[in-house]
C-alpha cells in the first residue's frame, strides 16, 4: 500500500472533502484519512430533529451545490448526510475510512511529515488538518454535585426526548444547541427548566426576507476576521440562536416561558438538595433582544441606503417578563430526572507534535497557514470569515489553501497573495 503522498488531508467532513475536490481537480497526489467514516460528526453528534440554521441555498462546496426543491428551506440531519454522500459520489475522492491519525510530526530528514496511525505510518510533503475544533463533549464537575439518580447528557449525545428518563429536564445553556434542544423537549410535552446564558438571538425573517439573505446581500459573510470590529475575539463569541425547524422560525425564550417553560439565570452551583442560579435572567433576555434589534437596524439602513422596497415591520415588544429572579430551586420540589448540558465543546490538538500551538493549545495560524511550512488547517471557526466552518465559506478557504499548496510543490507555478 502506498504510504507517501504530496498532500495528506486529515478528516472526511465537508472541509476535508472540499480540499480533496480541489486537489484532485489539479491532479495533486493526495489521500484523505478519516478516523471513522465520511460525515461522521453529522451522523453521530447531532440530535434526531437537528437541522441547519442557514438556508439550503448557502450550501456551496467546490464543484457541488444544493440543487434540491427547497433552496429556502433547511436540511435536516439525514439530508445533510445524504448531501455529503452525493458529493463523494460526484468526484470519488481518495478516502481511507477508519484510519485514526494519532500524531503528526516531522520525520528524521525534516523533509516529510510523519502521520502515525494504528495501521502504520503515512508520509506527506504537506498536511491539511480538517478536524474542526469541537473535539470533546465535557460534562462539568458540577454534575457530580447533583443527586446520583439524575442522568447527565451532553448536547453532542442528546438524540430525542424519548431517550431521557421520564420526568422534567434541566437544560443548561442557550446557544444554538441549548435553545433548540429546549424547544425539542418542549414540543414533545416535556417540562423544561432552562438556564439562560448570554448567547445572542436573531430573527428568522425580517421585512419580507430571511435575515441570512439580508446579511448575505450586506456582505457580512465575506467580512474577514482581521477586519471584524471584534477582531480575533469574534472567534470566542457564541452563535446567535435561531432555528430552521419546520421551515424556519426565530426562537423567543419569552414565548416558551408563556407556554410553561421555567427560565432561570445561569446555573452557578448545585448540591444534593438545591440548584443555585445567578440572577441574570432579565439581563440576558434583554441583551439577546438588543442584539436581534440591532441586526434589524442594520438591515433597515441597508434597505434605505439602497432604496429597496420592503414591507415595514414594528420593533419587537417582549411578550413576557420575569416577575422575579429565581435564584434557588429545591430539587425535592421539582421532578427533574435529567440534565442536558449545552455548554460548548473542548478542543484537542495535542496530537500535532509541531511548534504551532498557542498557550491554550489552539493552532496559531493566519487563514489556516501555520509557521511550519506545509502544515495547514481548514474548517476552523472563523478561520477567515463567519462561513469558514460552514458549507457557505469552507470552499473559499480551501481555494486559498490550494494556492499555498501549489506554491509549495512548485514555487514557480503560482503566486500566493501575501498573508
Amino acid at each position: 500500500m502506498k504510504r507517501h503522498f504530496d498532500v495528506i488531508v486529515i478528516g472526511g467532513g465537508q472541509s476535508g472533502l472540499s480540499m480533496s475536490y480541489l486537489l484532485k481537480e489539479k491532479g495533486i497526489d493526495h489521500i484523505v484519512l478519516e478516523k471513522k467514516r465520511i460525515a461522521d460528526s453529522w451522523r453521530s453528534f447531532r440530535w434526531d430533529t437537528f437541522c441547519l440554521v442557514t438556508p439550503n441555498w448557502q450550501c456551496n462546496l467546490p464543484g457541488y451545490s444544493y440543487t434540491g426543491e427547497d433552496p429556502y428551506g433547511f436540511m435536516v440531519k439525514d439530508e445533510i448526510v445524504a448531501f455529503l454522500e452525493k458529493y463523494v459520489q460526484s468526484f470519488e475522492p481518495p478516502v481511507l475510512e477508519g484510519i485514526h491519525v494519532v500524531s503528526v510530526e516531522k520525520d528524521a530528514t525534516g523533509e516529510w511529515f510523519r502521520l502515525r496511525t494504528p495501521e502504520g505510518d503515512y508520509f506527506a510533503r504537506q498536511v491539511v488538518a480538517c478536524v474542526g475544533n469541537y473535539h470533546s463533549a465535557p460534562i462539568p464537575k458540577l454534575a457530580m454535585q447533583f443527586p446520583s439518580h439524575i442522568v447527565h447528557v451532553h448536547s453532542a449525545l442528546y438524540k430525542n426526548p424519548r431517550e431521557l428518563p421520564e420526568g422534567e429536564v434541566l437544560v443548561v445553556g442557550t446557544g444554538q444547541s441549548g435553545s433548540q434542544i429546549a424547544e425539542d423537549l418542549h414540543l414533545e410535552g416535556r417540562k423544561v427548566h432552562l438556564c439562560v446564558g448570554n448567547a445572542p438571538r436573531c430573527a428568522r425573517v425580517y421585512r419580507g426576507r430571511d435575515v441570512v439573505e439580508w446579511l448575505d446581500k450586506m456582505e457580512y459573510y465575506d467580512l474577514p476576521v482581521d477586519k471584524h470590529p471584534e477582531g480575533e475575539g469574534v472567534r470566542e463569541k457564541t452563535n446567535h440562536y435561531v432555528t430552521g425547524r419546520d421551515g424556519g422560525r426565530e426562537i423567543d425564550l419569552r414565548k416558551f416561558a408563556l407556554e410553561g417553560m421555567q427560565l432561570y439565570g445561569p446555573l452557578t452551583n448545585a448540591d444534593q438538595e438545591k440548584l443555585i442560579f445567578e440572577p441574570k435572567l432579565k439581563e440576558n433576555l434583554d441583551s439577546a433582544d438588543r442584539v436581534s434589534e440591532n441586526i434589524k437596524k442594520k438591515i433597515d439602513k441597508y434597505i434605505a441606503d439602497n432604496s429597496i422596497e420592503a414591507p415595514q415591520e414594528p420593533a419587537y415588544e417582549p411578550v413576557w417578563q420575569p416577575a422575579e429572579e429565581v435564584t434557588e430551586l429545591a430539587l425535592e420540589n421539582s421532578k427533574i430526572t435529567s440534565v442536558v448540558w449545552c455548554i460548548g465543546f473542548g478542543h484537542d490538538f495535542s496530537w500535532i507534535k509541531l511548534p504551532i500551538l498557542g498557550e491554550r493549545g489552539f493552532p496559531v495560524h493566519k487563514r489556516g497557514i501555520t509557521e511550519v511550512p506545509g502544515m495547514y488547517f481548514l474548517g476552523l471557526t472563523w478561520q477567515n470569515t463567519w462561513g469558514s466552518a460552514r458549507f457557505s465559506g469552507v470552499g473559499k478557504d480551501a481555494e486559498f489553501l490550494l494556492e499555498c499548496i501549489q506554491a509549495q510543490l512548485d514555487p514557480k507555478s503560482v503566486t500566493v497573495e501575501a498573508v
